[in-house]
């Protein structure tokens, strides 16, 4: 069997739950996409060999007929490109021509070295624009990191649920076995009296359907505890291989948590820093955010500034002209490059799908602060009302007890019916399970308000990510 108590197998499941290893993969995939988006300001590195022949005729230098002619040239590029986050490319690149002629004796060697530098005016020269995929990157992943916090939330919850439902169904098939013997024992006195002769015969009736339907309540009851098992290994997943026959044997306190709760207000508050629904929720507000910021970078037109400076060295061999760079071939380029769409609407209507986004984004925010507003309050009276069920069904319990006591010493002296004593058993019965259901109620809803607030995992000790509160940086009815 296996032998847990709540700590245990909240601790089995975080190592082994199966839905949770897969959520836990979310956040070192988004974080691959970082590395994706930081991949456009690597340095790239090209190169370009080509070897070229060409065959043909031209006027010869005599001025008069044609000669033919045979040109090979090689040609060998190597550059190295850079972008900047300041919209600024800077790139460097060294190449080299050699032509051997047929009309001339002697090959041919051009090698230049050269720089260029092209700078973003207007389109492309805001960082933060420039900046806005990494930075949005950054954010999924924060986002992936506060869904598998309130993912783990839910886990957690349905653990400690799954616990306790497994406990009162084993309690209740206790009370029911009990139920069951007390209805048997009531069934062979009223044959007893009958046999004397104290009793008629119809009072057996009643008694044999008694025991008839407590023995169907423990048939329903097994089944129901069967049911949580199942759910609950599913949960814990203890081994890589799951044993479903695995019986579970759960150690735990019967004292109640003592520790009142705080004012309702005290666990909204603490809903509205911790939930790891409203804290995404914020940071896709700053996403939509960066997301208006490139797009208005996408409405200026293209204007960019170029210089280009090129060292060449001329001579028959390769080596020569390596050593002619400080010869006076030189080469510079400059001017401006401008390019901007008629119309510009694929630009404008990114730049308003952007802002619409925005403002849905900053709604859906608002939306979802009343919703975790409301949910604590709802789960914070849950609690209150279970903890009260508490001792109402305890006090009822007690009653019944009595009320069945009375009726079967009544049923013993002739003042009372089988159908009577049967009654008075099935109330102790029910009032036994509602008590025991009052308990599982009440650290149910606790469990419950406190995932609903975002505190479970902190009060449980158990460390994951997403611990931090997201604020904005402007109040959410700003729009840039």
């Amino acid at each position: 069997p296996l032998k847990i108590d709540i700590e245990r197998a909240i601790l089995l499941a975080m190592e082994n739950n199966r839905s949770l290893i897969v959520q836990r993969m979310n956040p070192d995939i988004s974080r691959t996409i970082e590395q994706e988006e930081l991949a456009v300001f690597d340095p790239v590195l090209s190169g370009q060999l080509a070897q070229r022949r060409a065959v043909g005729e031209r006027l010869s230098r005599g001025g008069s007929g044609t000669e033919s002619s045979v040109v090979d040239t090689i040609n060998g590029v190597v550059s190295l490109d850079k972008l900047f986050p300041t919209g600024t490319v800077v790139g460097l690149d060294a190449t080299s021509d050699y032509t051997d002629s047929s009309l001339y004796e002697d090959t041919f060697v051009t090698n230049r070295l050269g720089i260029s530098v092209t700078q973003a005016l207007l389109q492309g020269r805001d960082i933060r624009a420039n900046l806005a995929r990494v930075d949005q990157a950054r954010i999924d992943t924060q986002i992936s990191e506060y869904e598998l916090r309130g993912f783990t939330e839910v886990v957690v919850e349905a653990v400690e649920s799954g616990f306790w439902d497994y406990a009162l169904a084993k309690k209740q098939i206790e009370i029911y076995t009990n139920s069951l013997n007390l209805a048997q024992q009531q069934m062979e006195e009223t044959q007893e009296r009958i046999k004397i002769g104290s009793l008629a015969e119809t009072e057996l009736a009643a008694a044999k359907a008694e025991v008839a339907l407590r023995r169907e309540n423990l048939i329903n009851a097994r089944s129901t505890m069967n049911t949580k098992r199942l759910i609950l290994l599913r949960l814990l997943n203890p081994s890589e291989v799951i044993n479903w026959d695995t019986d579970i044997v759960l150690q735990y306190q019967t004292s109640l948590p003592d520790t009142p709760l705080d004012p309702v207000e005290a666990h909204v508050q603490v809903a509205l820093r911790m939930r790891p629904d409203l804290n995404q929720a914020r940071l896709q507000v700053r996403r939509n955010e960066l997301e208006v910021v490139r797009t208005r970078d996408g409405l200026l037109p293209v204007l960019d500034v170029f210089a280009e400076f090129g060292k060449t060295g001329f001579a028959e061999t390769f080596s020569d002209a390596v050593d002619n760079f400080d010869g006076p071939g030189y080469d510079v380029r400059g001017g401006l490059a401008f390019a901007f769409p008629a119309g510009n609407r694929a630009a404008r209507a990114l730049r308003t799908r952007s802002v619409a986004t925005k403002q849905q984004s900053i709604k859906a925010l608002e939306n979802l602060v009343q919703l975790a507003q409301v949910d604590v309050r709802i789960a914070y009276g849950e609690a209150n009302r279970t903890h009260e069920q508490i001792t109402a069904t305890a006090a009822t319990r007690a009653s019944q007890e009595e009320k069945l006591r009375v009726e079967t010493e009544k049923f013993r002296v002739g003042k009372s019916t089988s159908l009577l004593v049967a009654a008075a058993q099935r109330d102790l019965v029910a009032s036994q399970i509602a008590e025991i259901q009052s308990i599982a109620n009440y650290l149910k809803a606790l469990v419950l308000l406190y995932r609903l607030e975002g505190s479970l995992l902190q009060r449980r000790g158990i460390a994951a990510p997403g611990s931090e509160p997201i604020k904005l940086e402007e109040p959410a009815s700003q729009t840039k």
